[in-house]
């Protein structure tokens, strides 16, 4: 017979159990050890409520703490016929205990059970890519110092605009990952409140110290309302979804410039040989394959929102099982957003920047703004000094200066990264910090 949690003496339809399982045997493997310190904590108060003996719970906390060891060292498995993780350490209980093990269940249901479990999951998560963020940060920043003296073309309509620096452009995404460090943070808090005790959703009429299982598992807060506890299934996933995307469009914008400034026409930047891929039957390219990969994952990880919306728009109140379904698209897609940052990183501590771009008499219209603003700090009314540039472009007899002096907060000469970096010791302490 099939072992499920719910089995009340007859066999479920094999089609049905398939169909309604999906992946989640292969999925909740993620969720395993999370499960098991969940149940301790349960355990652990229902000991102080009553509803075990201590002598029960000496016996039951080193079951878990062996299941847990048997997770960490990757031996650990969902049986053929065990419908999902909560089933499995269960049944790996009563199978060492006896009818102890069944009562680690009392007050629980697999709602608030799985409800536990994907806070701790997505808490570990957004750690995992706060630390992933603060890598490629710290390297940006690196960067952003190296290089600040090198000019390069601004663009605005991807026409040659104003002189910039390289400077500028790894600060520029260094501090857009603090941008979306908040909403990092904003995912955190919301993931960082305890679900359990909600049961089915609608509490239980046992004793429940909710606020004991808060502190053992280290959550800021409970969900307080039971009902709101439940509903935040699908709302927790959004918000992890939606800073996920946010991390993404700041890559896949930088793997943009990258695979751009990397072509011929620009050649702002190259890499070693070894960290570009050739074509079959052209044998000079050296293609971006990895930036473009990235931008390509990035792109597909800004529709999570979008596709956790579309699931969950119209389901009832209570738990539904299509909210099964989101783990397929969450699970792999925090995984691929770290496997992405970690990459651009390794590749950025490779880069080679051009020097000299802007002596190329191609940007020589890039020091227009510079000469007007020039002859302005001279005592020339600005219209009268744009007239004149202006004026000397058009007669192509324009010869710039080529000189730049920007020194206000921010700028080419004053790219504020000890201020960036402190913004983003900030962020990085609200979730880091707590570890």
């Amino acid at each position: 017979m099939a072992k499920q949690l719910w089995n009340k003496g007859f066999e479920p339809d094999k089609a049905i159990e398939n169909f309604t399982v999906g992946q989640d045997r292969e999925l909740d493997l993620r969720l395993a050890r999370y499960d098991v310190l969940g149940s301790m904590a349960h355990i652990t108060m229902l000991q102080e409520i009553g509803l075990l003996t201590r002598e029960e719970l000496d016996r039951l906390l080193p079951a878990l703490e062996d299941i847990l060891s048997t997770i960490e060292k990757g031996e650990f498995v969902i049986e053929e016929g065990v419908e999902d993780v909560h089933s499995q350490v269960e049944f790996m209980l009563t199978s060492k205990l006896g009818d102890i093990g069944k009562k680690i269940h009392s007050g629980r249901s697999r709602n608030d059970q799985v409800l536990v479990d994907l806070k701790l999951f997505f808490r570990e998560e957004l750690r995992n890519i706060s630390e992933a963020i603060g890598r490629l940060f710290a390297i940006l920043q690196r960067l952003s110092e190296e290089h600040k003296d090198k000019l390069m073309p601004g663009y605005t309509h991807l026409q040659v605009a104003m002189p910039s620096s390289f400077g500028l452009w790894f600060g520029a995404y260094a501090e857009s990952l603090t941008d979306d460090m908040q909403l990092i943070n904003a995912a955190y808090r919301i993931a960082n409140q305890n679900p359990l005790g909600s049961a089915a959703g609608y509490g239980s009429s046992f004793p429940l110290d909710r606020e004991m299982t808060t502190d053992l598992l280290g959550f800021d807060r409970p969900h307080y309302n039971v009902v709101a506890a439940q509903m935040s299934r699908g709302k927790t996933e959004r918000a992890v979804a939606m800073a996920v995307a946010t991390v993404a469009s700041t890559l896949g914008h930088l793997a943009m410039d990258v695979c751009m400034w990397m072509c011929n026409n620009f050649g702002f930047i190259s890499f070693p040989d070894e960290l570009t891929t050739g074509s079959s039957i052209m044998p000079h390219k050296k293609n971006p394959d990895v930036f473009e990969i990235m931008r390509g994952k990035c792109n597909r990880l800004q529709a999570l929102p979008n596709e956790l919306t579309i699931l969950t728009t119209n389901l009832p109140l209570g738990y539904n099982r299509d909210l099964q379904l989101m783990k397929d698209i969450v699970f792999p897609a925090t995984t691929e957003l770290i496997e992405c940052l970690d990459m651009a990183g390794y590749m950025l501590e490779h880069i080679q920047v051009k020097d000299n771009i802007l002596d190329d008499p191609r940007y020589d219209y890039i020091f227009t703004v510079e000469d007007v603003n020039r002859l302005v700090l001279e005592g020339m009314p600005f219209r009268d000094a744009y007239r004149e540039v202006g004026m000397a472009v058009q007669e192509k007899r324009y010869k710039p200066t080529r000189e730049v002096h920007h020194t206000h907060l921010g700028s080419i000469g004053n790219p504020a990264n000890d201020k960036i970096a402190e913004k983003m010791e900030s962020l990085m302490d609200e979730i880091i910090g707590e570890k």
